[in-house]
């Protein structure tokens, strides 16, 4: 046994210590897809990494099981993985079960001149294990090959060729304890523990371009590994038998061939012995994501010789001119050398857009002298953002003698205030409306792996002044199965877990929303917001919060309370019995790193329970944001149901990467099963996302939109 553990220390050491006489300067070399989704070989891990923000959605098809995963290369270092996987039942040895899985991978320092790539990562981080395993990998690049050596241990060691070198340091780390209880939880007593460990490792080769008679073939990779991992199934009741298994692989040895260009990545492996496996992927990059390209903007007009000084002489042509170009004027003030102008809502997502749309709507209109033009945004009947920016500036980047980064460098951003004194203001109420997408996806139920529901939203909100609406919409479900979802078997309140019976009831002309509501500034940055209807699509009732949001701070506090009882199933305009006080308080911070957002809450939930969230989430200047999230509150695993406590994964896209001129985005939470605990009340507009726009951090990551 001293032997074996000897003999992998000298392996590890011979991971960290890779001879590198490769190419000089080495390669970056960008990884491509594994079988089960993230950066790999066939069904192990290399120390390979997509490019920063890069998420990934693909599949893995062989006979008995089928991988569905989503990758998003969260930062530089890190690599995550949500996987859904149908398999053969390993317990019976017949018919098809699924399990959810999630996987990260951390690079431990990158390849250079004399050392590999190392990484580190954990597969199937929490819940039952059955594909749990952890790894540590090297690569090196050696000319067209990169070449692959690791060791493994839980799913990843079932090969057992040495005894655990952990173990020399602690004789714990030989004890791989299994408690599954709910499930949902960190593996905490499994992490690089067993008695045992595999090496694995392999060759990827990058091939050369082959001429073809429709032009010459790059992007084939060859790749050919020795996996660490020896089942083909579950069969024998792995994990919670680890002897006498019945689906171990006939062959260590995996082989195949991958394709992959800028957004595909396609290949087809023989696994196993005994399986030929098909996968493929696409790919994006948040950052600079495939769009439709948009309208341009109308082209800035020269100043006229004759433009009027005097509001109310230009307001009439001003007020029309802005509604052509999208947006709802509200008032326009000038004083001197500087013209006010306020508008609402809109079509543009961006404050830069807004403003950049408003000056040229504002050109052939203002008098000669005015240069400072101060735009005023509204959304949802709230003044959000105030900016000053120059004139000339706007015209420079027009004529392509400046740039969106000089009309910033150039501008003010103020706190919102109370309307332009001696303005002229354009009549209301205002009006706006909206058609959107709308999609549901609930991964992982037990009556099948993804359930789903596409419908067409249509919503309308009136302005009457002062800060007061009334708001409402109207869905109309397209397509579906989540009418078909399990029954809840909840100990909690039902307060999200009969999703089924509100989209079997809901399918036709739901009422999601129809309320009353008052937005105000009640002091510089701060919001306020009160709402009594009909919220969201399962509770109606009064909402009451209050944000502080520091226009120029990385920071912001607010606190919402609500009474809100359940609705009808048909979520038309009659309510269930159960009734709750629900509310917390959200600190919203931007850290200094990599566009990161974090957003910590704490009160009581829709379940009654009392506890805590937080939210880790990237917002890229695109408008994409990808991020998750975990709620941990009172109600015990127990009483919480399968998951053991509320978490998952979402990702909001603007639509304008459409070609749709909207500020509209389209969104998917994606939990591992719908539950009842740490479930937060949904308003439409929660003052956070209302002003988040408004503020100096979102200006500076839209410069961009000034010219767009």
């Amino acid at each position: 046994m001293q032997r074996h553990s000897i003999l992998a220390a000298a392996f590890l050491v011979s991971l960290l210590t890779l001879p590198a006489h490769a190419q000089d300067p080495p390669l970056m070399v960008e990884g491509s897809g594994s079988d089960w989704g993230g950066v790999g070989l066939i069904e192990m891990r290399n120390a390979r990494f997509r490019p920063d923000g890069t998420l990934e959605a693909g599949f893995g098809l062989r006979h008995q099981r089928g991988f569905w995963f989503l990758g998003f290369q969260a930062l530089p270092w890190l690599e995550t993985t949500f996987r859904l996987s149908e398999r053969l039942n390993g317990t019976t040895g017949s018919g098809m079960v699924s399990d959810r899985s999630f996987d990260i991978k951390v690079r431990l320092w990158e390849e250079n001149d004399w050392r590999p790539a190392l990484a580190i990562g954990i597969q199937d981080i929490a819940g039952t294990g059955i594909y749990g395993g952890e790894y540590l990998v090297a690569s090196k690049r050696f000319w067209d090959f990169d070449i692959s050596l690791g060791i493994g241990w839980g799913r990843l060691g079932t090969y057992a060729d040495t005894n655990n070198p952990l173990t020399d340091i602690w004789g714990g780390f030989a004890d791989r304890q299994r408690d599954v209880g709910q499930g949902g939880t960190p593996r905490w007593g499994t992490y690089f523990h067993g008695e045992d460990i595999a090496f694995f490792g392999g060759v990827e080769w990058s091939v050369p371009p082959i001429p073809t008679p429709w032009g010459a073939l790059d992007g084939l990779r060859a790749k050919i590994e020795f996996s660490g991992d020896q089942l083909r199934d579950e069969r024998g009741g792995y994990p919670a038998n680890t002897t006498g298994l019945l689906g171990l692989s006939a062959s260590r040895v995996n082989a195949g061939l991958q394709w992959q260009n800028e957004w595909l990545d396609v290949g087809v492996q023989y696994v196993n012995g005994t399986d030929f496996l098909l996968r493929a992927s696409v790919r994006m990059n948040p950052n600079d994501p495939p769009r439709i390209p948009l309208p341009p903007p109308p082209a800035m007009a020269a100043r006229p010789d004759e433009g009027s000084a005097e509001a109310r002489l230009i307001a009439p042509r001003l007020f029309d001119a802005l509604r052509a170009a999208g947006l709802s004027p509200r008032a326009v003030a000038i004083e001197g050398e500087e013209a006010r102008i306020a508008v609402g809502d809109g079509r543009y997502r961006t404050l830069a857009q807004v403003v950049g749309r408003v000056v040229r709507a504002a050109q052939p209109l203002l008098a000669r002298q005015v240069e400072r033009i101060v735009v005023a945004w509204s959304l949802a009947g709230v003044e959000v953002a105030r900016i000053m920016v120059l004139r000339s500036a706007l015209e420079s980047a027009a004529r392509g003698q400046g740039s969106a980064e000089e009309i910033f460098a150039t501008a003010i951003l103020m706190a919102p205030g109370e309307g332009f004194e001696d303005a002229v203001r354009a009549p209301g109420p205002f009006f706006d409306w909206r058609i959107e997408p709308g999609l549901r996806l609930v991964l992982g139920d037990p009556s099948r792996s993804v359930l789903w529901q596409a419908a067409v939203v249509a919503g309308a909100r009136v302005e009457l002044g002062a800060g007061f609406s009334i708001a409402g919409g109207v869905a109309q479900v397209v397509a579906q199965n989540l009418a078909g979802a399990a029954t809840s078997d909840s100990l909690l309140p039902h307060v999200r877990s009969d999703y089924a019976l509100y989209a079997e009831e809901g399918q036709n002309l739901a009422v999601p929303s129809l309320y009353a509501e008052g937005i105000w500034t009640v002091a510089p940055d701060v919001f306020a917001r009160a709402t009594t209807g009909y919220l969201e699509p399962m509770f109606a009732g009064v909402s009451g919060e209050i944000l502080y949001r520091p226009h120029d701070q990385p920071w912001a506090i607010g606190l919402d309370v609500n009474y809100v009882a359940q609705r009808d199933y048909d979520q038309r305009f009659g309510l269930q019995d159960y009734k709750v006080t629900t509310g917390q308080v959200s600190l919203y911070l931007d850290l200094p790193w990599w566009n990161l957002t974090t957003t910590l809450r704490g009160g009581r939930y829709l379940a009654g329970d009392w506890g805590g969230t937080v939210e880790v989430a990237r917002r890229f200047d695109s408008g994409i944001e990808v991020g998750a999230f975990a709620t941990m509150t009172s109600a015990s695993y127990a009483e919480f149901g399968e998951g053991s406590f509320d978490k998952g994964i979402f990702i909001r896209v603007p639509l304008d990467i459409f070609g749709i001129q909207t500020r509209s985005s389209m969104g998917a939470v994606i939990r591992p099963v719908q539950r009842d605990g740490g479930q937060r009340l949904a308003v439409e507009n929660p003052l956070w996302e209302v002003t988040r726009e408004g503020r100096s951090e979102a200006l500076q990551r839209g410069v961009a939109w000034f010219t767009r």
